[in-house]
């Protein structure tokens, strides 16, 4: 997305300040707390219908009978298909997350409508027990992934240079569409833009091919090979520019999703910072932040499935080395709720959870306007019923530019997971990976925020 227009709008003497509305009304400033309790009771009563027209199952045939069952009897962990369980539902919450932040409320009242919503669809949405696992993954994943969603689509609208045309409006209801039901359906009272302050940020569009170099399959399902991939990242409020501040929840926060023909979603991962401060100044080669990030993981490289919800400490920082080698960096350490597939992973419901410290190191070295190398690693250690289970994942990649935004890059992706139990023992799956891609890049620097 175009910076420089919005960059200079949104400065006096160098210091950015607040974007103006695309309204005469600021955000929030009709915000409503009836009308997304409706939208998400009313999203549920939808989702809950078309589950009983599409599944032949009775899990949907909701009666009072049942309510008052699940209101009153105690949890479960279920066991619905992987996909279900660790991508719907927390897209599910996203949606509760974006009906609430649209309609003008802040992040942590969005956050208990999210939790809330949750639990009504547990207790009210299918006959079947309430799910204390899908609770976590709607109703505190569901917030972590809506937050970023509505930044991403908010920051489309904010860029409309005034008013957001049709095909920004597009844009943002693809991204949030919970986000663009509200702004279509209630017009003039919630058509106020978010303002991102002047936020620095860096994002990527990848299009490419990728093949195996090194595989141990183990007792997993068949592999393809060789995939078609497509990738987007972005990270919003880097640090080092003058005049942002951290106030609220996800001021900083880092998205990806990876999409490939072999199993449709390989990654999807948000990390935010909730609360947290700043340190270094304009007079230090060095500038960033550090707090308690909260974090959003689902990793499916084939070979293996883990998903995770997590809260961690952590810091983001950049370094300038020279006058035109930066240094960008993110180190997290902390602990989650994890499901992960096991060894005989044939049936989509073959997966166990558990408690899972991880960790997650995350560095880019940025060459001027000319190149960069990404490096990033992280470990997850999952604690469970059924045994333990171990997950790395590294990737390096090296990104050249060839004209203005766009760039040619060649990656290599490692993923590796260790596990052990009584009834299998210890076993172990590897892939590895290199692919070749062709690359958009939202800045010419590469995202390098320059302060001095």
């Amino acid at each position: 997305m175009p910076e420089a227009t919005y960059a200079q709008a949104n400065q006096v003497d160098g210091v950015a300040r607040p974007a103006a509305s695309t309204s005469a009304q600021e955000f929030g400033a009709q915000k409503s707390y009836w009308i997304p309790a409706f939208e998400i009771l009313g999203f549920d009563f939808l989702v809950n219908r078309h589950g009983a027209w599409t599944s032949r199952r009775g899990d949907y045939d909701v009666t009072a009978a049942t309510i008052r069952r699940n209101f009153r009897g105690g949890w479960v962990t279920d066991n619905d298909p992987f996909s279900v369980n660790q991508f719907a539902h927390p897209y599910q919450g996203s949606m509760y997350h974006g009906f609430a932040r649209s309609a003008g409320l802040g992040y942590w009242e969005a956050s208990a409508y999210t939790f809330l919503g949750s639990a009504a669809w547990e207790i009210a949405g299918e006959r079947t027990r309430p799910s204390s696992n899908d609770q976590v993954a709607s109703g505190i994943a569901g917030s972590f992934l809506g937050e970023a969603l509505f930044r991403m689509a908010s920051l489309v609208l904010e860029h409309g240079d005034g008013v957001p045309g049709f095909w920004r409006e597009v844009a943002a209801a693809s991204i949030s569409p919970s986000t663009g039901f509200n702004r279509l359906a209630f017009g003039d009272r919630f058509d106020s833009v978010f303002s991102s302050r002047g936020a620095s940020y860096y994002s990527r569009l990848q299009l490419g091919w990728s093949g195996t170099t090194h595989l141990v399959q183990g007792a997993s399902t068949e592999v393809r090979r060789n995939e078609v991939i497509a990738d987007f990242s972005m990270q919003y409020g880097l640090p080092g520019k003058q005049g942002y501040e951290y106030t609220r929840p996800f001021d900083y926060f880092a998205f990806d999703v990876t999409a490939n023909t072999a199993n449709l979603f390989e990654n999807i991962s948000t990390r935010g910072m909730l609360t947290g401060k700043e340190f270094g100044d304009a007079d230090t080669v060095y500038r960033g932040i550090w707090g308690l990030f909260g974090s959003y993981d689902y990793i499916a490289p084939q070979a293996y499935r883990i998903s995770t919800t997590a809260l961690s400490l952590g810091s983001v920082a950049q370094w300038w080395l020279s006058q035109s080698v930066a240094l960008q960096g993110s180190a997290l350490l902390g602990v989650g709720y994890a499901a992960v597939g096991t060894l005989h992973g044939t049936d989509d419901t073959d997966y166990n959870y558990g408690v899972a410290p991880q960790a997650a190191l995350v560095t880019r070295l940025v060459f001027g306007e000319k190149c960069a190398l990404d490096a990033s690693g992280r470990e997850y250690f999952v604690h469970g019923v059924g045994g333990n289970d171990k997950i790395y994942r590294a990737d390096v990649s090296f990104t050249l530019r060839v004209y203005k935004q766009h760039a040619i890059a060649a990656k290599y992706l490692w993923n590796r997971r260790d596990a052990s139990s009584a009834s299998l023992g210890s076993r172990t799956q590897t892939r590895a990976t290199l692919g070749i891609f062709y690359s958009y890049i939202g800045k010419d620097r590469f995202g390098a925020v320059d302060w001095r």
